[in-house]
């Protein structure tokens, strides 16, 4: 089986970045004011959304619900981490899309030991790591604990092949994380390890859309990183990755 199988039953598939967390807002000023630590309390999967990134789940309900009856989705899926799951409840308040699956498989990419740390926090604590990523490379690197995009991408893979299956002529909405949204664009679109990197330079936003759909038995890209949903509020809530 080929890469570009593993959608061609789906009608469509779309995936939304969880909002501005707690988190983001935490590392961005950790990173702005030259600090090790974030200083986030919560473990990663109890990180929550912050006051912007609920009003950035609530401008995309808004648009979900201008979406015509034959776009709208049929099945709803979500990391369970309680950022994506909260953007999922939000914008899906008073549309008919079903339950809210959660699923594992969609969670964040796990950082292990270097978890709640800046670039200088893991250069200053872990140097032998931060050289080991600089030899090893951003894709295969896997942090003590942790996952190394690879191993995102394999459970990815998985569940994709699972929802192939499972949910032949439907449209599939996902909530999840900026890393697993940009390895589905490896899968989907059998990008290479250059290719994808390249892509990723440019942060994927809080609270962005991205979809493809079924072309003659292909999965074509329709929105990549799209913040249109969000235009009401300016644009606000990019602020990197948690």
């Amino acid at each position: 089986m080929g890469y570009n199988d593993l959608v061609l039953s789906l009608q469509s598939l779309i995936m939304v970045r969880h909002g501005e967390s707690t988190g983001n807002v935490a590392r961005a000023m950790a990173v702005a004011t030259g600090l090790e630590d974030m200083g986030i309390p919560e473990r990663d999967a109890d990180v929550p959304l912050s006051e912007n990134g609920r009003a950035q789940a609530k401008a995309l309900g808004r648009w979900l619900a201008t979406l015509p009856e034959e776009k709208r989705p049929t099945v709803v899926l979500s990391s369970p981490y309680v950022r994506a799951l909260e953007t999922a409840r939000i914008a899906l308040e008073g549309i008919d899309a079903g339950e809210v699956r959660l699923d594992e498989r969609l969670r964040d990419r796990e950082l292990g030991a270097l978890y709640g740390l800046t670039p200088k926090g893991v250069t200053a604590r872990f140097p032998e790591e931060a050289a080991r990523k600089e030899h090893t490379g951003k894709f295969y690197y896997r942090p003590p604990g942790g996952e190394a995009w690879t191993d995102v991408a394999l459970r990815l893979r998985v569940l994709l092949a699972d929802l192939d299956r499972a949910h032949p002529g439907q449209r599939v909405l996902v909530f999840s994380h900026d890393a697993v949204i940009v390895l589905a664009r490896y899968i989907l679109e059998n990008l290479s390890e250059a290719e994808i990197l390249e892509i990723e330079k440019t942060p994927l936003a809080n609270c962005s859309v991205t979809s493809w759909i079924n072309r003659n038995g292909t999965p074509h890209l329709l929105r990549y990183n799209d913040l249109s949903p969000l235009n009401e509020l300016d644009g606000r809530g990019v602020n990197g990755c948690v």
